[in-house]
């Protein structure tokens, strides 16, 4: 079990239906020699909650359509509004598109009790006290 004081609870698992509309929240990423905020997003894909930096891995822009929607329009893939790049969404490795060999960076989610949890690992951290992230 790990560690329930670093998990950070991002939304109730309800609100990821398969293929749907995703849940945004906040990061800080270690940036040279300070913190820097940067914005994240879990989505539900085959039953199962998966995590990344909103970040597209051919330029780094924030990737949803309208806020919250990472899927192309039949639900299978994470696809960038700027340059139509296109992901695997359980593990978030290019398919399609300009960044073909890369990756979204992908953050460690759980489900339990109801909730879906984010569990900060280096890189990533929790946001300062006065941010939220839910």
């Amino acid at each position: 079990m790990p560690d329930m004081d670093r998990a950070r609870r991002v939304c109730a698992s309800g609100e990821l239906a398969d293929g749907g509309i995703g849940v945004r929240f906040t990061v800080a990423v270690a940036a040279r020699d300070a913190m820097r905020d940067v914005g994240a997003f879990v989505i539900r894909y085959d039953g199962v909650a998966h995590g990344y930096l909103n970040r597209c891995a051919h330029v780094p822009m924030e990737m949803d359509w309208q806020e919250g929607q990472f899927f192309d329009s039949a639900g299978l893939y994470l696809m960038c509004a700027t340059h139509g790049a296109v992901y695997a969404p359980d593990t978030g490795h290019c398919v399609g598109g300009p960044c073909r060999g890369a990756a979204l960076a992908k953050l460690r989610i759980e489900e339990r009790d109801g909730s879906v949890y984010w569990l900060p690992e280096p890189p990533f951290f929790p946001p300062e006290p006065n941010e939220s992230i839910a």
